[in-house]
């Protein structure tokens, strides 16, 4: 299948390269055009613009950053026309990256008045998931479009969950997803936090409470990002603030307050306040944590 694949940061390279293994025929693009030369090597064509890597192909990726690099991209900016104009009639469009519901009601609503289709697949995992082609995908949108491109969310998967024919449910799913995440870190930081005030070591208790209650390699996984913070942050806390963000907004929309969330976008917006930005997602805010526990009023 010809592909065109647009985003090669931490995710949308490990995923080019799995399309490539699979046989496919692949375009890239990325705004910094390094990033494909491994790709290259590999026998990808690289695309000088994201139009012309979508000129003439019958299914197009995007893994961009989030919302204004989708938009950028997608509808245009610096004097760029974007891809909506690019892509040929009955294309599609598979949005792999987390947006918000709104931006992903308007890109359905776009590619059906260019006669083309919109395909929501927001992924499930972190980078070297993605490398191991273990991501889970949330799929949404008409029958043919995702019987046309489910061989290849295959290749980059182990398994997928189709969730209606709307594809901002599928990114509403992934939002919901990504705010369960947050709220798994906050209780592990601050029970660690606790833990470690009682005299107990955090990666004992964290261990124990794992084997005793959760039996989840999730929360192994994240137990060990925790207390052995890796030198490449596979997310930072900026990404999962603007998450909860795209949750909250979405939530807004619908008339629902979520106290929890409200909670746990505080917590984010201080850790960015403290300069911990770019700092993996969960060491930020187990660093939170730690330091506001610290500021108890009787120390």
């Amino acid at each position: 299948m010809r592909i065109a694949l647009l985003g090669l940061g931490k995710m949308g390279t490990p995923v080019a390269r799995l399309l490539q293994k699979s046989g496919h025929q692949l375009t890239v693009w990325n705004r910094t055009p390094q990033a494909a030369v491994p790709l290259a090597d590999a026998g990808a064509h690289v695309a000088a613009t994201a139009e012309e890597a979508v000129s003439g192909t019958p299914v197009v990726l995007t893994m961009l950053s989030n919302d204004a690099a989708t938009t950028s991209v997608v509808f245009g900016a610096d004097h760029a026309p974007g891809i909506l104009g690019a892509m040929e009639v009955d294309a599609v469009h598979v949005s792999l990256s987390t947006i918000s519901v709104k931006l992903s009601r308007l890109l359905t609503e776009s590619h059906q008045q260019k006669q083309q289709h919109f395909v929501a697949a927001p992924v499930f995992g972190r980078p070297p998931i993605a490398e191991q082609g273990k991501l889970w995908i949330a799929v949404a949108g008409s029958v043919p479009a995702i019987k046309r491109v489910r061989p290849l969310l295959e290749a980059i998967s182990r398994g997928l969950t189709i969730v209606s024919d709307e594809p901002c449910r599928a990114h509403a799913l992934k939002l919901g997803g990504n705010f369960m995440i947050a709220c798994m870190i906050q209780a592990m930081s601050e029970a660690s936090v606790f833990a470690e005030s009682q005299g107990i070591a955090p990666n004992l208790f964290l261990e124990t409470v794992n084997s005793a209650l959760f039996q989840s390699a999730f929360y192994a996984q994240y137990s060990q990002t925790i207390l052995n913070p890796p030198a490449v942050p596979g997310s930072t806390i900026a990404l999962g603030s603007k998450d909860i963000g795209l949750f909250r907004d979405a939530a807004a929309d619908a008339q629902r307050r979520l106290p929890l969330a409200d909670y746990i976008a505080q917590q984010l917006h201080r850790a960015e306040e403290a300069g911990l930005n770019n700092e993996e997602w969960s060491v930020g805010q187990y660093r939170m944590a730690q330091s506001i526990a610290e500021q108890y009023p009787g120390n």
